[in-house]
């Protein structure tokens, strides 16, 4: 009765908790009082294959305590995988609060340090170019995380919460996108460094000086004010929080690689992914405009892009686009073309999705099998009539796009390999596309960080390996351990790395053609014997690969 009271009273403390280190602490507890801390440090189980993972520890630890540097190399080799022996599993990840097995966690400190290991030798013990093969190799194989924000109207602004989090805890990955509201936030991440975004959940515009006070009084008077959201209030709100940049100018500025999802405002169109790299023209406010166009509710948008003169000019005239979410919410699959992404943390706030998707994620194989039947039939009796109507399109037009909207919607994965879903909802759904106070502005806020407090250490430990092998490729290219250009090639894996940001060419641009021919070769490196003009040439072509 007791430890009843006692959960009670911790449960509390953790909704109540105003920073996620009062909620770990909470946690923690929690899980001494239910057992989960013992059956953190028990490796045995059949949820996963804890021989296995066992086994490969001990032998890297012994590796690394015998300095056997290329035989750690070779074990690394052999393959680093995110779900070795079964160790992503979902359900390892939600037993316990605070954290999952202690032996996967140990798994994955040992090759985090493996890695750095690796990474800082002497080119003496293992050749640069070796080492550049295998990070280029490796960072391709275990592939990256991306987050993806839903759509969802007013409650977009969960979608703040959950970012305030990852930024804190330095786990917000580069790859993020971004539909309808979701795509607002994604907007003012694509266009402001970590600094500028860390004040979000204020609700200012994200400058600086006495103007941003100002600004940050008229946005609050856009959100909160009258009855409905109006177009010109949504022009506002973008334009307050938005710079007119460019998607290009955006990632040379941050280096996030963000994603806008639109869709088409006619039928026998696809939907479209915005990018720097679909699209690095395009000016980012009218992307964001345009996932914002809910159908019924705002005029389809026209895009806008900067042509070769620096001047605004119509992109693809002939078309209009309204809310990504119609068409892809989650476009998990074109992110993976495009940034090798293979690991998505969700955040999900779409009414329409959320009220199909059981927050029950352990529930039994027959209720998720029924669940998928009824989904399946709903998509079938859709098809049906949508093929109907399509062949009577002249006569019933409206019927027609109100279908090919409705099996879009239900056409679409809504979860991912994580999946964050703030239990917050509007007693009135009507209320989606009205104005909030700032009380409710903040209490959304304020949810979205708590659910994602209860995912932070599944993210941190699924995105470990990725985030170091990011760390060390940026370290090789831009940073202390770059080697003599002259002196390696780099790996033709390099290709998949994304274009150099702003700061990074300024780096490059820092170091004289000189420097890079007098660049002494390590300590058991042959001298390559080249020409300084060899070298300016080299140089050259490392600015431009990047």
């Amino acid at each position: 009765m007791r430890n009843k009271r006692k959960l009670k009273s911790l449960a509390r403390a953790m909704a109540k908790s105003d920073n996620y280190a009062d909620w770990l602490t909470a946690a923690r507890d929690h899980d001494e009082i239910t057992g989960m801390t013992d059956w953190r440090h028990v490796e045995h189980t059949d949820l996963y294959d804890y021989a296995q993972i066992r086994l490969r520890l001990d032998r890297l630890k012994n590796l690394r305590a015998r300095s056997d540097h290329q035989g750690l190399l070779y074990a690394l080799n052999e393959g680093i995988h995110g779900n070795m022996g079964g160790m992503g599993k979902g359900v390892l990840y939600r037993m316990a609060k605070s954290g999952t097995k202690r032996l996967i966690e140990d798994y994955i400190d040992e090759i985090d340090e493996s890695l750095k290991l690796l990474a800082e030798l002497d080119d003496s013990i293992i050749p640069a170019q070796q080492k550049l093969d295998f990070f280029y190799r490796a960072n391709i194989c275990f592939g990256r995380s991306a987050l993806m924000l839903s759509g969802g109207g007013a409650l977009g602004f969960l979608h703040l919460g959950v970012v305030n989090v990852l930024l804190e805890q330095g786990l917000l990955p580069r790859v993020i996108s971004g539909s309808s509201a979701g795509a607002l936030v994604a907007g003012v991440l694509a266009c402001h460094t970590d600094d500028e975004v860390a004040d979000l959940e204020k609700l200012a515009i994200l400058q600086s000086g006495a103007k941003a006070k100002e600004e940050a009084g008229f946005l609050r008077k856009v959100l909160t004010g009258g009855p409905n959201i109006s177009l010109d209030d949504l022009e506002h709100l973008i334009e307050g929080l938005i710079p007119n940049a460019t998607f290009e100018e955006a990632y040379a500025k941050t280096g996030r690689q963000v994603s806008i999802t639109i869709a088409p405002a006619e039928p026998h169109q696809r939907s479209r992914l915005l990018n720097a790299v679909t699209s690095p023209n395009v000016y980012i406010r009218s992307a964001v405009m345009a996932s914002c166009a809910v159908p019924g509710v705002f005029p389809a948008v026209m895009l806008m892009a900067r042509n070769v003169h620096g001047e605004p000019q119509p992109y693809l005239p002939g078309r209009r686009w309204i809310d990504g979410s119609v068409a892809d919410d989650l476009p998990a699959k074109r992110l993976s073309r495009l940034f090798g992404t293979n690991h998505h943390i969700v955040s999900m706030v779409n009414p329409i999705a959320t009220a199909f998707i059981s927050k029950d994620e352990d529930r039994g194989a027959l209720s998720k099998a029924a669940g998928a039947l009824g989904v399946g039939v709903g998509r079938e009796f859709l098809n049906f009539y949508r093929g109907l109507a399509q062949k009577r399109g002249d006569n019933w037009p409206r019927f027609n796009m109100m279908l090919h909207g409705l099996h879009a919607l239900m056409d679409q994965e809504y979860t991912g390999d994580i999946n964050i879903m703030p239990s917050f909802r509007l007693a009135n759904p009507l209320r989606l596309l009205s104005h909030l106070n700032e009380e409710e502005l903040l209490r959304l806020t304020h949810h979205g960080e708590h659910a994602c407090y209860e995912k932070v250490e599944a993210i941190r430990r699924c995105t470990q390996i990725s985030r170091t092998l990011e760390d060390i490729l940026y370290r090789f290219e831009y940073g202390d351990l770059r080697p003599d250009p002259v002196a390696v090639r780099r790996p033709r894996s390099s290709r998949r790395r994304p274009a150099a940001t702003r700061a990074q060419r300024a780096k490059l641009d820092n170091v004289p053609n000189e420097t890079v021919a007098k660049i002494k070769p390590r300590r058991g490196r042959k001298s390559s014997g080249k020409a300084s003009a060899a070298a300016a040439v080299a140089q050259k072509s490392l600015r431009v690969t990047h």
